[in-house]
């Protein structure tokens, strides 16, 4: 996970929370853009807020491109559970539409280490084999509600494409995923050129080899 500042949302959906009738929740008025087929400010949010994740899924860090063939707007604490957090744009994140994880997994269970903390770049710890251990119980939780794949069995494609494309990105950047580096002052360097987006976007779990390397920093 890379931590996500969430700015000021989209001023069509702005204007869609201020006519939000007094007979009708928060959770139905959002409901509500789907049945009245509102779609342009459904796109106005999904896309806004790919934009603010450099176009990475808000959990799995794979790319996403906003439109709704790829994208969801997705509450991190659902709306089966917390109805006045609905329309809070602070709440909704863009997330991948991926079977059986992320969004799709999330369904209305309860998570306590999100992408809205600092924490989730540290608590969740990324492997050279393409598995995601949790260092925390609080991450251990979010592994496993989202199915971030810790193991095969659970998700074997994700831990299969994270280690292929965190392999691809390293030898990119003059790294062997085998071998590891000790240089500390380059993998820095390997770092803070990962997290700078280009043209507003990152690379496909660009976050999670940022992760690898700072662990084998603190190693």
């Amino acid at each position: 996970m890379r931590k996500i500042t969430k700015g000021e949302p989209p001023e069509s959906f702005v204007n869609w929370v201020r006519r939000k009738p007094k007979n009708m929740d928060e959770n139905q008025w959002f409901q509500a853009l789907y049945k009245q087929k509102q779609w342009q400010v459904v796109s106005d949010l999904s896309s806004h807020n790919a934009a603010e994740q450099f176009y990475l899924c808000a959990y799995c860090c794979d790319c996403i491109t906003g439109e709704i063939t790829d994208t969801v707007n997705e509450h991190v604490e659902a709306r089966a559970v917390a109805i006045r957090r609905s329309l809070e744009h602070n709440n909704i994140v863009a997330s991948c539409k991926t079977k059986n994880q992320c969004d799709s997994a999330h369904k209305s269970q309860v998570f306590t280490l999100t992408p809205l903390m600092d924490e989730c770049e540290t608590e969740l710890k990324f492997k050279i084999s393409g598995r995601v251990e949790g260092s925390t119980d609080r991450a251990r939780e979010t592994i496993q509600v989202l199915n971030l794949g810790d193991n095969e069995v659970n998700n074997k494609s994700l831990i299969e494409k994270r280690k292929q494309l965190s392999h691809s990105l390293m030898w990119s950047n003059g790294i062997n995923p085998t071998d590891g580096l000790e240089d500390e002052e380059l993998l820095l360097a390997v770092i803070d050129d990962l997290m700078t987006p280009k043209d507003g976007k990152l690379e496909a779990f660009a976050p999670v080899v940022a992760n690898i390397l700072r662990n084998w920093i603190a190693a």
